[in-house]
């Protein structure tokens, strides 16, 4: 009776061990097939602290023919400050 026990307590932990290593093998498939499709988003620098940001986040400023992006207000404010000549 005893012997049963053990054949059975073995298969239950084989039996756990195979599902957990399925549903790992298929999370990260799935995973990998979501993270695959998105788009990359440009990047841009924040000329005052060099911090990159999205531009659809980000602060604008139109400096004669450029747009300047800017991750807050103390640096779009702090580069209009600052003379043309120095940027």
């Amino acid at each position: 009776m005893l012997r049963l026990l053990q054949i059975l307590l073995v298969l239950l932990i084989v039996r756990a061990l195979w599902r957990l290593w399925m549903g790992i093998r298929r999370g990260l498939h799935e995973h990998g097939a979501v993270r695959g499709g998105g788009a990359a988003v440009p990047l841009f620098r924040d000329p005052v602290c060099g911090t990159y940001v999205v531009p659809g986040r980000a602060l604008a400023l139109r400096d004669g023919g450029l747009v300047r992006y800017f991750c807050s207000e103390r640096c779009r404010d702090e580069f209009a400050r600052a003379p043309r000549d120095s940027r």
